[in-house]
């Protein structure tokens, strides 16, 4: 999976401050209230009444404007001074400001913080997120970067020290994005090319020397798992039956979903079948070239995965609804989202389109045949390509060519998300920051 992510930042939010507007009655002066007949007097004429009200009120303001604070302290009032409050209505009560504690969303500083690490065979992958509405987070910091640790693996048997140095540079970058953080839980996995190479766990310590990161070697069945609860969203209620497959670099995990019923809010939950084939894009291409791929090639690389295919005994177990026009393929990797990016005709990979995206079955065959036809410097010049994929994504592609052949659909979902999100995902789920008295994911 491609990820060109942005991650997102709050300023911290304490107990928000609830005040009465200044034009309301606390901030009016006591001087400036009289009752309406509070001037009046027997026996005298109207008009003497009315001048002797407005010299009073000039008065008044006159005092309050070049004496004290109504509200401050004040010497002993003149006998005049007596006689005049005796006439006035007695002032509203002041009304201090006071904090209102309102109803807010939680802010990050609140939420607790997640993260999830996925060294893979040619990426390292790093998200941070906090939860958001149940089942839902939201990426604070991300990092990507191509770091092709099983580069020569297949042939060797172990990691190279110059695919091992790439990766722990990349590593570094994200402990110290790790390090800024206060992490509420955070699970760091190593797959296929750590799992495969006879040097894997030396690698791993010289990780823990270097980064301070502590990875774990996951097997196959958890990475497949990981992979499927990461897409949960992606499939819909109406949906009978997925065959979600996860395009890695030096391994292809493939399960087979079947959703009718009642839905669990775990889609792993509802994996009959699954396998893990061992050939990726970077170990597909190293076999059979990637840089200069004719169509005898491809179809040879088509061909071998298609072996592979045949020892998955469980292959068969969504007979029942492969017909139905609720039936899909959903696919999480860097090939069909790169597939994705051609077929959009995109200027620049743009995430939000791509994930999520349908394409039927004659818009891939449109983008595999286009593939095929452009030569290794027309790939290098795609935006959605680039020079880091040039020379993997028809290896890919002859992956996705034997899956859809054994499961044909018209109907190919994209999902630009996978292991790390079903991490995210487990990790949430477990720590309860969804359950009842969790407000938005904030704690109680």
């Amino acid at each position: 999976m491609d990820d060109r992510e942005f991650g997102a930042s709050a300023s911290t939010a304490g107990v928000r401050q609830g005040f009465r507007s200044a034009n309301g009655p606390e901030a009016r002066l006591t001087g400036e209230a009289f009752s309406p007949g509070a001037g009046s007097e027997s026996g005298q004429h109207p008009k003497t009444r009315g001048k002797r009200r407005r010299k009073r009120r000039r008065k008044v303001f006159a005092r309050d404007a070049a004496g004290p604070p109504v509200n401050g302290p004040a010497g002993a009032p003149t006998e005049a001074d007596q006689g005049f409050q005796a006439k006035r209505v007695s002032p509203e009560p002041v009304v201090k400001p006071v904090a209102l504690r309102e109803a807010r969303k939680p802010q990050q500083n609140d939420l607790p913080i997640f993260a999830a690490l996925d060294l893979g065979t040619n990426n390292c992958r790093l998200l941070v997120a906090v939860p958001g509405r149940p089942g839902q987070f939201r990426v604070i910091d991300a990092f990507s970067r191509i770091v092709r640790l099983g580069e020569g693996l297949a042939a060797s048997g172990r990691l190279s020290d110059a695919a091992m140095g790439r990766a722990v540079e990349a590593l570094k970058v994200c402990g110290d994005k790790l390090r800024v953080r206060k992490i509420e839980n955070a699970r760091l996995v190593a797959t296929e090319a750590c799992r495969a190479a006879a040097n894997g766990e030396e690698f791993l310590t010289r990780v823990r020397s270097e980064t301070g990161l502590d990875l774990e070697i996951i097997d196959r069945q958890t990475e497949a798992r990981l992979a499927v609860s990461g897409c949960g969203s992606l499939v819909e209620r109406e949906t009978d039956g997925v065959v979600l497959f996860d395009i890695g670099g030096g391994s292809s995990e493939i399960a087979l979903i079947d959703v009718r019923g009642q839905r669990s809010p775990r889609l792993a939950s509802h994996i009959v079948a699954w396998t893990s084939l061992p050939v990726g894009v970077v170990t597909l291409a190293e076999r059979f070239g990637g840089r200069e791929v004719t169509r005898e090639t491809f179809a040879a690389m088509v061909d071998h995965v298609k072996g592979l295919l045949d020892g998955f005994v469980d292959r068969n177990r969504l007979d029942h609804v492969r017909q139905s026009a609720r039936f899909h393929l959903l696919g999480t990797s860097g090939t069909v989202t790169t597939l994705a990016g051609v077929h959009l005709d995109l200027d620049r990979y743009d995430r939000r389109r791509v994930d999520g995206l349908w394409m039927d079955a004659s818009s891939v065959d449109l983008m595999v045949e286009k593939l095929l036809g452009w030569d290794f410097q027309q790939r290098v010049r795609n935006a959605c390509i680039g020079a880091d994929r040039a020379d993997l994504v028809l290896a890919g592609c002859a992956i996705l060519e034997a899956i859809r052949a054994e499961w044909p659909s018209d109907r190919l979902r994209v999902a630009d998300r996978g292991l790390r999100e079903g991490i995210l995902s487990e990790l949430m789920g477990d720590a309860g920051v969804w359950r009842r008295g969790w407000r938005g994911g904030a704690r109680p």
